[in-house]
């Protein structure tokens, strides 16, 4: 089974591209362009996310609001935080917050892959104890 992966970031090319990319790889990928999209897809979907890749600039609710609520609901949901805006303060948030990973963008298609991976296997640890 592919590993199911949720998308947030309101740059639309970067997530129209980052999308079609992963999903090449053999992910399935959703897309939304918020942090309200995000929470609102995971009430009635959290079941069919493994990882979710989330951007912390936004317009409204930033990535990190959209963390703390999604650590919240969904504890064992594994979330990789990333910026175009690299700061030791978002780092040291988001990682508080309880993110697993923070990236900051342009990033290697490579690693965010073996990001993905890694959390994927973080996340079945988490829901297998």
């Amino acid at each position: 089974m592919p590993i199911r992966l949720l998308v947030v970031d309101d740059e639309r090319d970067f997530l129209e591209s980052i999308v079609m990319r992963i999903e090449l790889r053999g992910f399935q990928v959703h897309g939304v362009e918020s942090g309200d999209a995000a929470l609102e897809y995971l009430e009635t979907n959290s079941d069919q996310v493994d990882v979710i890749l989330l951007d912390i600039k936004m317009p409204g609710m930033d990535g990190l609001e959209t963390l703390r609520q999604i650590k919240t609901s969904y504890p064992s949901l594994e979330t990789i935080v990333v910026t175009g805006h690299a700061s030791p303060e978002f780092s040291r948030r988001g990682r508080e917050l309880g993110a697993f990973d923070y990236l900051v963008k342009p990033i290697r298609l490579d690693t965010i892959l073996k990001r993905i991976e890694a959390a994927y296997r973080a996340s079945q640890t988490a829901r297998n104890e």
